[in-house]
């Protein structure tokens, strides 16, 4: 209560910060047109999201800090993985005259940002669960992790450039949009990466970047 300002401003919410900051950055280079680097910011505030858990597990934290980590990473989470894509996928088909079919980038952008919000609230309540039961760390996520939305996107944009941009670029991703939606809220068991799995997903992130580069 003796705080001057809210909130908890400890190195891995400071990271998670920073992915939101990298959001908003990408978010202003696509309403610009200025695609690619708003998938090299996006793809950013994905990496960010990688380590801030491993840097929670390194600094010492109390109760309210924990269940604060949890909370600010999923509303940030939203912001990134769930607003972000949807929004660019919109800016698409506005760059390329699609504006008569818009409707279908609409539809995929709302349906994948209420999807991540299902599936971050239902983390939020088995993850606080999970952790008053054990301390170990999470082997499997339920469904595919919203962060994986900064992988899928630029995917989708470097087939649908290589099939032909202006014609079917928008509807590939609004395609991909959908699926990652689906595959959010699907009951599978996905294996959590760590060490030399986190490694391959930087180096398939940065192959992902200079593919966007390239077309």
């Amino acid at each position: 209560m003796n705080k001057r300002f809210v909130g908890y401003y400890n190195p891995s919410v400071i990271l998670t910060y920073t992915g939101v900051v990298s959001t908003c950055l990408s978010m202003y280079l696509s309403f610009n047109g200025i695609f690619k680097w708003g998938f090299f910011f996006m793809m950013f505030a994905g990496l960010c999201d990688m380590f801030d858990g491993a840097v929670a597990r390194k600094i010492k934290r109390n109760e309210s800090e924990k269940k604060f980590g949890i909370q600010i990473d999923s509303l940030c989470d939203l912001v990134c993985f769930g607003v972000n894509p949807a929004v660019t996928g919109i800016l698409l088909y506005a760059r390329y005259d699609h504006e008569d079919t818009m409707i279908i980038g609409y539809f995929a952008g709302v349906l994948l940002i209420l999807a991540a919000v299902i599936r971050l609230a239902y983390f939020n309540v088995t993850e606080e669960e999970r952790q008053q039961q054990t301390t170990e760390r999470r082997k499997y996520y339920q469904g595919l992790p919203v962060t994986n939305s900064c992988l899928m996107a630029p995917l989708s944009y470097i087939i649908g450039s290589l099939i032909s941009k202006e014609d079917v670029l928008p509807y590939v991703y609004s395609f991909a949009l959908l699926l990652t939606a689906f595959l959010f809220v699907f009951n599978f068991k996905m294996p959590k990466p760590h060490g030399k799995a986190n490694a391959i997903i930087i180096i398939l992130a940065w192959c992902l970047f200079f593919g966007v580069l390239a077309v």
